[in-house]
């Protein structure tokens, strides 16, 4: 079973990384992971031509196609994203766009193989769940137009920074348990 962990904030050091390394850690126990940074590549934005309305492709080539790749090739998929202005960082979003081929609402559109399941987390500076639960829902509406099963989410609030994440890691181990 592949586990795939991604890092959905650009930033390569910081509290959300803190958080995917003690998933990688845990997830190795059971499954072969693979973990990215979204930073990791380079893709433009979608360009809206709608394109892959009739033809299940995008346009463009670049980085994207690696990414989507990673995904499926993955079993297991983990989205781990802070709040940026209580959603997921702008990076994360394009990539989500540019999964336009895959989406489901429309024929004809490429496909994942099935049997995916995905897991979230959020994270977010202040200490309100409600950011943390609209970064959640944009995952999970992204794994649902994916066929990505939604098993599991986690928010974590005031965490600002990596070593914050140190008096968390408990209820970190406890989701990642839950993983299957």
């Amino acid at each position: 079973m592949n586990a795939f962990v991604i890092n959905c904030s650009p930033v390569r050091t910081g509290a959300t990384a803190r958080i995917a390394e003690i998933v990688i850690q845990e997830l190795k126990k059971r499954f072969d992971t693979k973990s990215v940074c979204i930073d990791d590549y380079s893709f433009a934005f979608c360009k809206g031509c709608r394109s892959c309305h009739n033809t299940a492709k995008c346009v463009q080539s670049d980085d994207f196609d690696l990414l989507i790749a990673e995904f499926e090739k993955a079993d297991v998929i983990v989205c781990i994203s802070p709040s940026y202005w209580a959603d997921i960082p702008g990076q994360f979003k394009a990539f989500i766009d540019r999964c336009t081929p895959w989406c489901n609402t429309h024929e004809p559109h490429a496909a994942l193989s099935s049997g995916k399941r995905g897991y979230t987390i959020a994270l977010r500076t202040g200490p309100s769940m409600k950011e943390c639960e609209r970064i959640i829902g944009s995952i999970e509406h992204f794994y649902g137009h994916l066929e990505i099963e939604c098993c599991g989410s986690m928010g974590l609030c005031s965490i600002e920074y990596r070593e914050e994440v140190a008096d968390r890691q408990d209820e970190i181990l406890k989701f990642c348990e839950s993983i299957k």
